[in-house]
């Protein structure tokens, strides 16, 4: 009998996997689910009553949102990365985490495969194969998803079979949670002109009245809001999101580019994770130079796309993090935002870092720092290689 290790997400592709696995193939499944902030205990609890009950030969959950806040989370949002300036890249940086955890937990129990639930048809089947791949063992990858391109139904109809009704709205909409944003999968997001109904959003709308927050922020990290710094990072972001997801904020739907070369479509809801880029990116145009703030959108795009093509464990993107990170040491201050049902306003900056205020000059006011005779000079010096153009070319 073969030891098996499903990344099991409690999700209808998981829990069949689990059934199928050890019914048909009879394979022994140790199920492992690797939270990255995304489940409370009563879930976790529900998950394991349910791995158990379809067979499964242990269950296992471990925690590791602490490091993935750590080595990955901090990063995208020193470079306010945002997947086609839309998608917070909620499920692409958490998936590399999980699959890192599952490959360690396969090394610790000696197991002889490893299988996940990805579908033939998205990006999560290349971002855990390419975990697993360097691993450092010949672990076999199972994917029945995959391999038997099962529909849902198809999947709720087996596991109705084997006596596990699958409730209507999980087997509707796949849902993924975690600290940086959830996911929202459907029917509608499979077309290119329909959005997702209201009640297929994780948080209800009930804010009706708006609300003034200030986001507080110490080299480049969030820490806290309305002058409350949280005992950890993580704590500060969940506490944000359960602020400002009830106003609707961080929704959308992205449409990009997958792995494989088609384009993909998915809902999300990242109220925090929206709210922390964008005021970031907010403070450090007022605190950083112009050729950081240049360099660092080049470099933060490219980031994200390594990272959102399962490409995290290259070497480059310690060199990449290295240099956001030495970017950071000015970006410290308060970001003043106002809440509203299903959008959200910046309104400024509070900051000592704050270049604005230098007292050099106001923009379109006055200067302080130079005469009209310096800029006539250095206007003429500065027109110089346009006039050699013009001289040699007529």
């Amino acid at each position: 009998m073969k030891k098996i290790v499903l990344a099991y997400s409690g999700g209808l592709d998981t829990s069949y996997c689990i059934k199928y696995l050890t019914k048909e193939k009879g394979y022994e499944v140790h199920a492992l689910t690797v939270d990255t902030g995304g489940f409370d205990e009563e879930e976790i609890a529900e998950m394991e009553a349910r791995a158990l009950k379809l067979g499964a030969a242990s269950y296992k959950r471990v925690n590791v949102t602490e490091a993935y806040y750590q080595e990955c989370i901090r990063f995208l949002v020193y470079g306010n990365c945002l997947r086609y300036q839309t998608y917070p890249m909620s499920v692409s940086a958490e998936r590399m985490f999980q699959a890192m955890s599952v490959a360690r937990y396969c090394v610790e129990i000696d197991a002889d495969g490893v299988a996940h639930g990805s579908t033939g048809a998205g990006n999560d089947q290349v971002r855990f194969d390419l975990a697993f791949e360097l691993s450092g063992r010949e672990l076999e990858i199972i994917t029945p998803i995959r391999d038997m391109q099962l529909s849902r139904q198809e999947e709720v109809d087996y596991l109705a079979e084997h006596n596990l009704v699958w409730p209507e709205k999980k087997g509707t909409y796949s849902i993924n949670a975690g600290l940086w944003g959830t996911s929202v999968g459907g029917a509608e997001t499979l077309t290119s002109n329909k959005s997702l109904p209201e009640d297929a959003w994780p948080v209800p709308v009930t804010e009706t009245e708006a609300r003034d927050i200030d986001l507080n922020f110490e080299a480049g990290e969030f820490v806290g809001f309305d002058g409350k710094k949280f005992a950890s990072k993580v704590e500060a972001i969940k506490a944000l999101e359960a602020v400002a997801a009830p106003f609707g904020v961080g929704r959308d739907i992205h449409v990009g580019d997958t792995i494989i070369g088609i384009k993909g479509r998915v809902g999300f809801a990242a109220a925090a994770a929206v709210l922390i880029i964008k005021s970031h990116h907010l403070l450090e145009k007022h605190t950083l130079a112009k050729w950081q703030l240049f360099w660092k959108e080049q470099l933060s795009n490219w980031y994200g796309m390594m990272l959102h093509e399962g490409q995290f464990l290259d070497p480059v993107m310690r060199d990449v993090e290295a240099f956001l990170e030495s970017s950071q040491g000015t970006v410290n201050g308060t970001v003043h935002v106002t809440l509203h049902p299903h959008r959200y306003q910046l309104n400024g900056i509070t900051s000592p870092n704050d270049l604005l205020g230098a007292g050099f000059g106001a923009y379109g006011e006055m200067n302080k720092g130079w005469s009209g005779e310096d800029v006539r000079g250095f206007t003429k010096i500065l027109s110089v290689p346009g006039r050699i153009r013009n001289a040699v070319n007529k």
